[in-house]
């Protein structure tokens, strides 16, 4: 999900309510988002390519104020602030969230919610590592075998 996207979104709910994943519940709604910021991570992979990789980073932290709740329009002024300050691109949200140890999740919003979203890493360079491609399944039926001469005393088999 794209910053715009969440500004959008803040627009017409009448609470910020973060899901967790696979059925996981939700953030307690007396979260604080305590960052808003720009991630750059340059790299290199396997294969020798230099990389960059940019997010918008929210990071949602719970304390003992259980009488906190973070209204869309203050979120809003949040992210309004932080476009100011780092002159933000249109780019994905990642979101930081701290369970066992600090995840790293993808957003979406499906018209009530947001979503944490899992992510996966991924080799870049799978050529270079010698990483086999995946082989595609194919259905035996579309595999355009003459179905007459599959059949008992056909000698096919």
């Amino acid at each position: 999900m794209k910053l715009s996207e969440v500004k959008k979104a803040l627009l017409n709910v009448d609470a910020v309510v973060f899901q967790l994943p696979s059925n996981q519940g939700f953030v307690p709604e007396h979260f604080h988002i305590t960052e808003v910021g720009l991630i750059t991570k340059n790299f290199i992979d396997c294969g020798g390519t230099v990389r960059e990789e940019k997010v918008i980073n929210f990071q949602l932290w719970e304390a003992g104020d259980y009488d906190h709740r973070l209204e869309p329009s203050k979120l809003l002024r949040i992210i309004e602030k932080s476009e100011e300050l780092f002159k933000f691109e249109e780019l994905e949200i990642e979101v930081e969230y701290q369970q066992e140890t600090i995840g790293k999740y993808g957003l979406d919003f499906n018209g009530t919610n947001f979503l944490l979203t899992n992510k996966q890493t991924a080799c870049l360079a799978e050529d270079a590592c010698g990483i086999p491609p995946a082989k595609q399944k194919k259905a035996l039926a579309t595999l355009g075998v003459n179905a007459a001469s599959c059949t008992p005393g056909g000698k096919c088999c």
